[in-house]
């Protein structure tokens, strides 16, 4: 056998820590939340306020939205373990990235809104009337911003919250919207069509939590057929390399009377 310099022995460990370390394995999460049964259609709101500008715009109220094809948009699906490995390369755009919330059309939007902890909030109003931005945190302080039509603010929440954080205007009393904030970059809400992704998850086993802001916490769903139960909204999920499609996650109708 021969003699390894003794420089090369010293290094070995390092060299072998690198190597286990970036050739870690990482998977994308996906699945699309559709409902069984039927929905009522969104009512329409009372627009009391600036309705020379607010009245034009036919608002709903938005706290269940569901696309013809029976999609859910809305749900928020997040990672709660604390202690989760974050790939570096979303760390690095986590810091860059500044999440925008505007007024717009006298409604938040979006409507639902997730922010990682420590990131930059600019909170737009692209309207042409005054808007005031309450932001209803827990255990990060409140931010409460008049926002002149054209401006912008910007806020920054030092930890997570445990629940989404309402956003209200107390000028247009029927504005409300929803921020989802969270300490680590794994979290995403479903789109119009019901779909959601997490990208580069770590390859291991998780704990995701559900919620949306009609139904709180779900806490039962079908997933591939099979019901399954979330206890207040919790959910254990074994990532593995690569894509991990769960289908279409079925959650019944009654959870949004």
């Amino acid at each position: 056998m021969p003699a390894f310099p003794r420089s090369l022995i010293l290094a070995l460990p390092a060299v072998m820590v690198w190597s286990a370390a970036s050739a870690a394995d990482w998977g994308t999460l996906k699945g699309r939340f559709v409902v069984n049964g039927d929905v009522s259609d969104p009512a329409a709101l009372t627009i009391d306020k600036d309705v020379e500008v607010c009245g034009k715009h036919k608002l709903v109220n938005e706290e269940v939205v569901v696309a013809e094809d029976k999609g859910v948009a809305n749900v928020v699906v997040f990672v709660r373990d604390k202690k989760v490995t974050v790939k570096p390369e979303l760390e690095a755009a986590a810091k860059e990235a500044k999440p925008v919330l505007d007024n717009l059309n006298c409604r938040f939007e979006p409507h639902v809104l997730f922010v990682q902890a420590g990131q930059e909030l600019v909170i737009k109003n692209s309207d042409p009337v005054g808007h005031n931005s309450n932001i209803a945190t827990v255990k990060n302080p409140p931010s409460n911003n008049l926002i002149p039509a054209g401006g912008e603010v910007t806020a920054t929440f030092g930890s997570d919250e445990a629940v989404p954080a309402q956003v209200t205007c107390n000028i247009h009393p029927w504005m409300k919207g929803w921020i989802v904030v969270r300490d680590n970059p794994y979290a995403a809400v479903s789109g119009p069509d019901g779909s959601f992704e997490i990208a580069d998850l770590p390859a291991e086993k998780l704990e995701l939590q559900f919620w949306h802001e009609k139904a709180g916490y779900i806490g039962e769903m079908t997933i591939d057929g099979k019901k399954e139960t979330a206890k207040r909204g919790r959910m254990k999920l074994e990532i593995e390399p690569g894509e991990n499609d769960l289908g279409e996650i079925v959650l019944d109708a009654g959870l949004f009377k």
